[in-house]
């Protein structure tokens, strides 16, 4: 039951309420500033530590104390409350964390094995029974294929010619890229123009050189095609990835609720008792809390 008070009362408590408004001195506010985190039975505990992982004690003393010159506390209840308020705060901050961490870890991941997926072309081979197509269908496929070319060039430059080892040793055998520079070399063995030996070898060789450049230049416009498709997929694909899972979004949300019920508890029983020390009439609460325990 509420007891009325009277108006002498309520004058000789804004009076007291008066007396105790906290230090008035610079040394006696820099010894109050320390009561944050001397007085709070939680700080200590809020802080991760581990091997990868170390909250700023620096940021959590610089919000605590921002929230302390806020609200200030007198005495041990106003101060327990406080530091509800601080800590709860905190690990909200933890929670988005976490969710921009799982993210960032969502879109990154979804990223790197797209672009390394060690699968992707044993996939491609199966379907079209051709390494070289399989390999036609990416930017990194065509890399790889510009990089064989481009050996096979070296080879045909220190070697003079363009030989059936020197195709094998970069393509394999039956395969599209073997068999078109096979009936190249062919055609160009059979070649019996020119006043020499020496002087047919140089033109085959300058015509074996040109043929792969030409490849080479084909490959690029594929690989710039590729990678205006490429990347406007990638695009399509991060943005979806910008979600977390349900799983782990369910998991956060539910935390944050949590969390977000505790401060506002902490909040309002901070005012009612700051209400009550300053001689205000304070009505009962009107809301009425549910234990989660039968």
């Amino acid at each position: 039951m509420h007891k009325n008070m009277s108006p002498e009362q309520l004058d000789a408590n804004r009076r007291n309420a008066q007396k105790s408004t906290g230090p008035k001195t610079p040394e006696g506010r820099a010894v109050s500033k320390m009561n944050a985190l001397k007085h709070g039975i939680l700080s200590k505990e809020v802080l991760v530590r581990g091997m990868n992982i170390k909250e700023s004690n620096r940021e959590f003393s610089t919000l605590h104390d921002r929230f302390w010159q806020e609200l200030k506390p007198v005495g041990p209840v106003e101060e327990m409350l406080v530091d509800q308020i601080v800590t709860t705060h905190w690990r909200l901050r933890r929670a988005l964390t976490a969710e921009s961490g799982e993210i960032a870890l969502s879109v990154d991941q979804g990223h790197w094995s797209r672009r390394f997926n060690p699968h992707y072309f044993n996939l491609r081979l199966q379907i079209s029974g051709d390494l070289e197509q399989a390999l036609e269908d990416s930017v990194m496929g065509i890399s790889i294929l510009e990089r064989w070319l481009r050996e096979l060039h070296e080879r045909v430059e220190q070697e003079g010619e363009l030989t059936e080892t020197a195709i094998k040793s970069v393509f394999g055998e039956a395969t599209a890229f073997s068999k078109k520079f096979d009936k190249l070399r062919f055609r160009l063995s059979q070649k019996t123009e020119g006043a020499d030996a020496a002087s047919r070898r140089e033109e085959n060789k300058k015509e074996a050189l040109d043929f792969i450049k030409h490849e080479l230049m084909l490959l690029h416009w594929q690989k710039v095609s590729h990678e205006k498709r490429e990347a406007a997929e990638e695009e399509a694909r991060q943005s979806a990835a910008v979600l977390p899972s349900m799983e782990v979004l369910e998991k956060i949300l539910r935390y944050e609720t949590k969390l977000e019920r505790l401060q506002y508890r902490a909040m309002s029983q901070l005012e009612r008792v700051q209400r009550m020390r300053r001689g205000e009439e304070v009505p009962p609460p009107m809301t009425m809390e549910v234990s989660e325990r039968p």
